[in-house]
């Protein structure tokens, strides 16, 4: 009777076991699987920008084992570049990689989260979206829009821009018609400029054939391959328009919602990944550019006179105000953004710049 007993349990207790597999294999099968295309502003192949939105997809895949593919279309591939953000909102995309000034139009709050002339840099840029208010801030932005907003790493402090006169006095942005977007272009034109917006894949022709008299575009490793140096004589620095340019993932509310919990979860640490990617490529990558550019090429890298960067600031202070006055949600940024400058700056000007001039005459450039 014991063993009769016995070989009864033992038979049920391999039953439930085998039952137990048999019910947990198809939930594993089961798992769904989902298909998203992203679209950017960026022109196809365009380094370390539209190579980002390609590696975030990428990793994405990987880290969901598949679970969740996502088909990047570079500008003009799927939807017009400036046409990114309306795409996702609508849902006709599920995601989208852009920079948040170009939305200025829409909500006048966006351009905070991409660049504010003498603002903050890249790290503190970062330290703002992962330290500070900016990420909720950014949410409450984009929520009317059925967008939600991730940080996409930083450019760094950008380059002045590409010019074919010289700039030896804030007059002499009189009449000029430059290519520079976000608040930067705002100050550009409260100088007597007349600011054009264009895509990254038109700026070079629209250089050469005198549509405009100059453009800013990011830093030397992009404007080298753009072929700026083609088209204009002289390379105008500090980038004082956009000191630590933002750039953004957009993904449809709707769409990101209805995945499950850890699918959100690797999209937000894919993110950070090339948050971080990001930034790292262009500080490792702009300097070679840079001097090949000067000797290569014999660009003519000029520093804005001190008196016309003295003159941009204030102008910068006004439009700056004005734009935080356009709406409350605005307003409500630009007063975060300002006291979280302060805050940084303080100890920015004892480390990072204290740090800066002792080694400054270290690296002199290679003429």
């Amino acid at each position: 009777m014991k063993r009769r007993e016995f070989l009864k349990k033992a038979g049920a207790g391999a039953a439930a076991a085998a039952a137990i597999t048999t019910i947990g294999a198809p939930a594993v099968i089961a798992k769904k699987h989902y298909r998203w295309k992203m679209v950017t502003t960026w022109p196809p192949k365009l380094p370390v920008l539209q190579d980002g939105a390609e590696r975030l997809a990428k990793r994405i895949e990987e880290l969901s084992d598949g679970r969740l593919k996502i088909e990047v279309f570079a500008g003009g591939e799927l939807v017009p570049p400036f046409g990114t953000f309306d795409a996702v909102s609508a849902g006709t995309v599920e995601a989208g990689c852009a920079a948040a000034y170009y939305w200025a139009g829409k909500m006048p709050a966006s351009q905070w989260f991409a660049a504010v002339p003498f603002g903050l840099n890249a790290q503190g840029m970062c330290a703002w979206f992962h330290g500070g208010n900016a990420q909720k801030l950014w949410e409450e932005t984009y929520a009317p829009f059925n967008v939600i907003p991730r940080p996409g790493g930083s450019t760094g402090v950008q380059m002045g821009g590409w010019f074919n006169k010289k700039i030896n006095t804030l007059d002499d942005y009189k009449g000029l018609k430059m290519r520079i977007p976000g608040l930067g272009g705002k100050v550009v034109a409260r100088a007597g400029g007349t600011v054009v917006l264009a895509p990254g894949g038109e700026i070079f022709t629209n250089l050469e054939r005198g549509v405009i008299d100059a453009t800013e575009w990011v830093g030397p490793l992009h404007d080298l391959r753009m072929g700026f140096y083609q088209a204009a004589k002289y390379y105008y620095y500090p980038g004082w328009h956009e000191p630590g340019t933002y750039l953004e993932y957009l993904f449809n509310k709707k769409a990101y919602e209805s995945l499950p919990k850890d699918l959100q979860h690797i999209i937000d640490a894919a993110c950070m990944e090339i948050e971080n990617w990001t930034l790292a490529q262009f500080d490792a990558r702009n300097g070679a550019a840079l001097q090949t550019l000067i000797t290569k090429h014999k660009v003519k890298l000029i520093k804005f006179p001190d008196q016309v960067l003295e003159g941009l600031r204030k102008l910068a202070e006004e439009v700056v105000e004005e734009e935080a006055n356009k709406d409350p949600q605005a307003r409500k940024v630009h007063e975060d953004f300002k006291k979280f400058q302060k805050i940084v700056g303080t100890w920015g000007t004892i480390s990072e710049r204290a740090y800066y001039d002792i080694i400054q005459k270290e690296y002199p450039l290679k003429a």
